[in-house]
């Protein structure tokens, strides 16, 4: 065994507040990393904590640009992750929240041009 095992394994332990039982060399028994089934400890909450906030600005910025183009696509997707990103609790919720409405917005604005033109198209000139 290498000092940097050892020592990462002394150091798991420490971080745990668990003592590892001793081997026949003085060392733990357990191994680190995965255990005997192959799997790997869960992802940290950082890390979807992290792609939560990602999600909520993805979707402000989609539905803000859902507003001029691509309404029928854009405000759906905005609509999608704003509501993924909220129920994984996002530390953005007001930018969630924001998209959301956007998005809504984005969908309210393409059944009033679909109305008022009579097809899934609208243009800006006369």
């Amino acid at each position: 065994m290498t000092l940097t095992a050892l020592t990462r394994r002394t150091e798991a332990a420490a971080a745990t507040g668990t003592a590892e039982p001793a081997g026949p060399h003085g060392h733990g028994a357990t191994p680190t990393g995965p255990d005997s089934h192959g799997a790997t400890p869960p992802a940290s909450p950082r890390r979807s904590t992290r792609d939560a906030d990602g999600l909520a600005v993805a979707s402000f910025v989609l539905g803000l640009v859902g507003l001029l183009v691509m309404n029928i696509l854009l405000g759906p997707a905005a609509i999608v992750m704003s509501l993924v990103a909220l129920a994984r609790s996002t530390a953005r919720r007001g930018r969630a929240l924001l998209g959301l409405a956007l998005g809504i917005a984005d969908l309210v604005i393409l059944a009033f041009l679909v109305t008022g033109n009579g097809v899934v198209a609208w243009n800006f000139g006369g």
